[in-house]
């Protein structure tokens, strides 16, 4: 066993400390956030800034829930998260399995075009003037379309469906399997961390959908909760939607209530995911 002087002691606390210190000051202004929604009116605008709240109340919640635009705007994100990463990753894996076949014609020509993607692309006005043209104005195909394919993800499939052995597919092939029954039944069930990881950063991509909703619907009761939380966060008004007028809610707390609301659902999740991350993460990171 390697013996620790006085100094390696010294030094081990010192990191140990400053990295405390800096993990502190991450999940500082979290505990701040889920706090502040539990906190008293006349305590926020009293203090500002409260980590201990003297009379904690839910009256932030009740209020927020009570209201059918929000409710409305939390089905809405749900919808969007679920179909949007349903569509996104049936088109990611459709293409990254096609482009892992070294028999594709001109594989190297599309895979040069999806690279091109990742550096230049049409821009904010042409894009809107095609979704306006395609009659897309208020539909959630408006967001499905637009972000269908994210290219860093598809290329990174691609790679771990070709670090796949070749083996399996031509045995499958032999037997008789199409292209199709090959993909379900032979690369989807190898690739599930890599499958489960995408999953995850499509599903984050489309339950935090902000700008493009703004530019895209403009139906506010199809409106996602971000759009909402934006609208509070401006507005500072504390309420949306009919209240009663005797009722006073800080702009704060309101804020603060929708934030912790709107981040659950992402968050529950990622433990479901998490054993798949990391080495999802680092699928076909190596091979080109």
């Amino acid at each position: 066993m390697k013996y620790l002087t006085m100094g390696d002691k010294f030094l081990d606390v010192l990191i140990y400390s400053v990295l405390l210190l800096m993990a502190l000051l991450c999940i500082l202004p979290f505990i701040n956030i889920f706090v502040s929604s539990f906190t008293s009116a006349e305590e926020i605008i009293l203090k500002g800034f409260v980590l201990f709240p003297e009379r904690p109340t839910l009256s932030a919640y009740r209020y927020i829930f009570s209201t059918t635009v929000f409710m409305t705007t939390l089905l809405n994100s749900l919808y969007i998260t679920v179909m949007g990463t349903f569509i996104s990753m049936f088109f990611t894996v459709t293409m990254a399995y096609a482009l892992s076949q070294e028999r594709l014609i001109h594989r190297g020509f599309f895979n040069f075009l999806v690279i091109f993607t990742m550096l230049f692309s049409g821009g904010m006005i042409p894009t809107y003037i095609l979704v306006k043209n395609l009659g897309l104005i208020n539909s959630y195909f408006s967001l499905f379309l637009t972000g269908a394919i994210n290219a860093f993800n598809m290329i990174l499939l691609k790679n771990f469906f070709m670090k796949v052995p070749k083996e399996l597919s031509e045995s499958a092939r032999i037997d008789g399997a199409n292209v199709l029954r090959i993909l379900v039944s032979i690369m989807l069930p190898v690739s599930l961390p890599a499958l489960a990881t995408f999953s995850l950063f499509y599903s984050v991509s489309y339950w935090n959908t902000f700008f493009s909703a703004i530019l895209y619907i403009q139906n506010p009761a199809r409106w996602p909760i971000q759009v909402l939380l934006r609208n509070i966060v401006i507005l500072s008004q504390g309420g949306f939607g009919e209240r009663d007028p005797d009722v006073v809610i800080p702009p704060e707390t309101v804020k603060m209530a929708v934030i912790i609301v709107s981040t659950i659902p992402i968050l529950m999740v990622y433990p479901f995911l998490q054993k798949y991350f990391t080495k999802g993460i680092m699928a076909g990171s190596i091979k080109g």
